[in-house]
């Protein structure tokens, strides 16, 4: 009685083992996003050269040197 149950199993075992895998599709690459900086006084992000006040201050969104992300500067003398 256990031996039919064992074969069968064992079969189904090794049909599934033989089958070839399905070819992996490839993702399309995400875009790579622009560096942004953000503003909770305005509650948004800015570009890259936007220019605002933030707490009284004049400040300008610029890219760090790595170029990876962007961050606050203030107005330059």
């Amino acid at each position: 009685m256990r031996y039919p149950i064992i074969a069968a199993a064992a079969l189904a075992l090794a049909a599934c083992a033989t089958q070839e895998a399905a070819p992996a599709r490839q993702a399309a690459a995400p875009a790579a996003k622009a560096p942004q900086c953000w503003s909770g006084d305005h509650g948004r992000f800015f570009d890259v050269g936007a220019r605002t006040t933030i707490s009284g201050v004049d400040v300008s969104c610029e890219k760090t040197t790595d170029g990876k992300s962007a961050q606050w500067m203030g107005k330059k003398h």
